[in-house]
C-alpha cells in the first residue's frame, strides 16, 4: 500500500501562488459562480469556503515572520 509524502520542497513563490489561488476559488464560491464548485475535490461533505479558510489559516500560521535583531526595531 502506498504512504502518503509528509515533507515538501516548496519555494516561498510556490506558497504564495496555492494562498492566491485558494483566494480566487473562496471569492468564486463566494459570489455563487458556476465553475468554483468543479475544481474542487470530490467527498468535501463539509463548507468548501470554511475549509480554504482554515486551509489558508493553517498555512499562515506556518510563516516565519522575520524581524531583524541587530538593528533597532520599528513597527508599524
Amino acid at each position: 500500500m502506498s504512504k502518503h509524502n509528509k515533507s515538501f520542497d516548496l519555494s516561498i513563490s510556490d506558497i504564495a501562488l496555492i494562498e492566491s489561488a485558494l483566494n480566487v476559488v473562496k471569492r468564486d464560491l463566494s459570489l455563487g459562480r458556476e465553475g468554483a464548485r468543479a475544481l474542487l475535490p470530490n467527498g468535501g461533505a463539509g463548507d468548501p469556503v470554511r475549509d480554504i479558510d482554515e486551509l489558508l489559516g493553517r498555512l499562515h500560521n506556518q510563516k516565519v515572520f522575520f524581524r531583524p535583531s541587530k538593528t533597532p526595531y520599528i513597527g508599524g
